[in-house]
């Protein structure tokens, strides 16, 4: 299901709305597309997460896709943006290396993210450079009942980041990240193993993205 891409990294389909934001861009790639990154926004509409692209400086991943299944592209695919984080060592889970490979510690965060960078694409999770994001509006709520630990310092925003429960993903959504990932891969030539929930391939609320299910049937174009 390959779909016209122009030369920017623009999609050009009726399933998907132009809504670019440049303040997103950090320049275009220098390395080749190898895997997608699924992301949940943590905002309670599509709306806000747009008006939060265009301001300098911001954060953005290159799709959105609405509670409705409305797919908007607020960056081009061609162009680098900020939305993976320090990755997390893939070849922990495939068995390719092992914990004293990593001399800081597997907590360490940036010494891990920089040994990661060192590996080729495919023997780690794709970053920034190589990686397409796809954001899902759904919000991450504390549990009914939470308490804060004992002498909590965080903040409400901290703690629902710690602690919240991501949003269900709605169908629509489902079936319209489904399309989209297939129009991805096809047209990009993405192998369907290089797709990742954020948690997976950086250090994030393991909730964000759980219910995202790219893997649905959808109808063809």
């Amino acid at each position: 299901m390959a779909i016209q891409i122009d030369t920017d990294g623009m999609i050009i389909h009726a399933k998907v709305r132009n809504a670019r934001s440049p303040a997103i861009e950090r320049g275009r790639r220098t390395s080749t597309i190898t895997g997608i990154v699924v992301h949940q926004t943590d905002a309670e509409t599509s709306a806000s997460s747009l008006n939060s692209y265009r301001r300098p400086k911001a954060n953005g991943a290159h799709f959105l896709v609405d509670t409705d299944g409305t797919i908007y592209q607020p960056a081009a695919i061609y162009q680098r943006t900020n939305h993976v984080g320090p990755l997390k060592a893939r070849c922990l889970i495939t068995g390719k290396c092992s914990p004293r490979d990593y001399p800081a510690g597997v907590n360490a965060v940036d010494p891990m993210h920089r040994i990661e960078m060192r590996r080729a694409p495919g023997d780690r999770y794709p970053g920034n450079m190589e990686a397409i994001g796809i954001e899902m509006v759904g919000r991450a709520r504390l549990p009914a009942g939470f308490q804060a630990p004992r002498n909590n310092k965080l903040s409400m925003d901290e703690l629902r980041g710690r602690y919240g429960v991501y949003d269900t993903p709605t169908t629509a959504q489902n079936q319209a990240l489904s399309w989209l990932v297939k129009a991805l891969e096809d047209s990009m030539q993405i192998a369907p193993g290089e797709i990742f929930r954020h948690p997976e391939a950086s250090r994030k609320n393991t909730t964000e993205a759980q219910g995202a299910n790219w893997n649905l049937v959808v109808p063809t174009p």
